[in-house]
């Protein structure tokens, strides 16, 4: 049913609801695999060396503590967890990564860190929702 569970995160409350939920829902179902994708915002060019280097550097890190605390939220699972770490419009990322890997479900926050709320649900989650190659579970 699903075999690959891709799980989006941002370092947000409900993000961390989210990873709760998948860890659950993979200890029911029994994936072969849970990925665990982050994304953050491309940074501009225009910043120049060595504000871009710095600027990578600190976003970098900042994904990787959130990876890590999503790894440590969900424990132990009964199978393969893999991470990504992907520079990109969130939504676009989210949905390249499920589409190349092949996933059976995303799980995500129902909202985010990004800067802009819609009314019901987060943009970045109505974007994934409205184009996912696969079921998405929206996590309050």
């Amino acid at each position: 049913m699903f075999d690959k569970i891709l799980l989006a995160v941002d370092g947000s409350d409900h993000a961390l609801h989210a990873t709760r939920k998948a860890a659950e829902l993979a200890r029911a179902v029994k994936p072969e695999e849970l990925r665990i994708v982050v994304a953050y915002d491309p940074i501009p060019l225009y910043l120049g060396e060595p504000n871009l280097q710095i600027a990578i550097t600190n976003r970098k890190g900042e994904a990787e503590a959130i990876l890590a605390a999503a790894i440590k939220e969900v424990g132990k699972v009964p199978c393969e967890i893999h991470t990504e770490i992907i520079e990109g419009d969130n939504a676009s990322a989210i949905i390249e990564v499920a589409t190349t890997r092949g996933s059976d479900l995303i799980v995500m926050g129902s909202r985010g860190l990004g800067r802009l709320a819609g009314l019901l649900i987060g943009s970045t989650s109505q974007k994934v929702v409205a184009h996912a190659p696969c079921p998405v579970l929206i996590v309050r």
